[in-house]
């Protein structure tokens, strides 16, 4: 994915800091619970297309080696 796509991309829901799971290719949102998926490079920025996280996924911050977007 280009890095200043990842400068400008915000939570949809809150319009917080998004980390980037390069494993699982998501935006990761923390304070939301909101995993937006990556398909093809392009990030699906979509409530209804992003999954929910799992309590150990919103509690464990180093899961899936995520870097900050910003």
């Amino acid at each position: 994915m280009d890095k200043k796509l990842f400068e400008i991309l915000a939570c949809p829901q809150c319009k917080g800091e998004l980390k980037y799971a390069k494993n699982a290719a998501e935006l990761i949102c923390r304070p939301c619970g909101m995993a937006f998926p990556i398909r093809d490079g392009i990030p699906v920025m979509l409530e209804g297309e992003a999954r929910t996280l799992t309590s150990d996924e919103r509690l464990d911050e180093s899961k899936g080696s995520s870097e900050s977007v910003r």
